[in-house]
């Protein structure tokens, strides 16, 4: 079930416009995905600033803090017991999110899973990745992708014992390969189920 679970659920890595442009999906009843181009997204991976926060003084125990990475706004809204575990993000934090997508009311927000606050210098190192992901890159024969994903593989699966790889460690050991390319592959392979994020930025074999 575990296995399964980190097959269907990605955390993209996503600018907020991008999030604000796809197209909610229900069952009928409640959210089931955020479709954008051929991706089906449930969770996503995104940096900003916390802009605003209100929090609830009443039984009913929820926050809702405003992100912003430039792009766009999106709230982030926390429930129960998840309140006091984030009672320390506040406004003027620069901060990772990861977590599930959510609708109510035509609104599209974030339930996060895991609030981190990073250097305000990663929100321009986001931009520049994602901006160079979305550049067409030249075609690239099919030998060679297969023998840029064996090295990637080679190396996940090398550290193993050590509980995971981090994607910066690759990129460096792959020294000839274009970090947009590792890139490309290793989200290939998250989407293929063969390997999982344990945490933001480290990845492990996952067969």
């Amino acid at each position: 079930m575990a296995e399964e679970q980190f097959k269907r659920n990605i955390a993209f890595k996503l600018r907020i416009e991008d999030i604000l442009m796809g197209k909610p999906i229900d069952d009928g009843e409640r959210f089931s995905f955020l479709e954008l181009g051929d991706k089906k997204i449930v969770r996503v991976n995104v940096i900003g600033n916390i802009v605003d926060k209100f929090e609830s003084e009443g039984e009913k125990k929820f926050s809702v803090l405003k992100l912003d990475d430039g792009s766009g706004q999106i709230n982030l809204r926390v429930f129960a017991d998840d309140v006091e575990k984030f009672r320390d993000i506040n406004q003027g934090q620069t901060v990772l999110i990861i977590g599930l997508l959510r609708q109510f009311n035509d609104e599209i927000y974030i339930t996060p899973e895991i609030i981190r606050e990073l250097d305000p210098k990663y929100l321009l190192v986001r931009k520049l990745e994602i901006e160079k992901n979305k550049i067409q890159k030249e075609p690239i024969a099919r030998e060679q992708i297969i023998a840029v994903k064996d090295k990637i593989l080679g190396a996940i699966k090398s550290a193993e014992d050590q509980g995971g790889i981090e994607i910066d460690k690759i990129i460096m050991s792959l020294k000839d390969i274009s970090p947009v390319i590792i890139n490309q592959e290793i989200q290939k392979l998250l989407e293929e189920g063969i390997v999982f994020e344990p945490r933001p930025g480290k990845v492990r074999y996952l067969g």
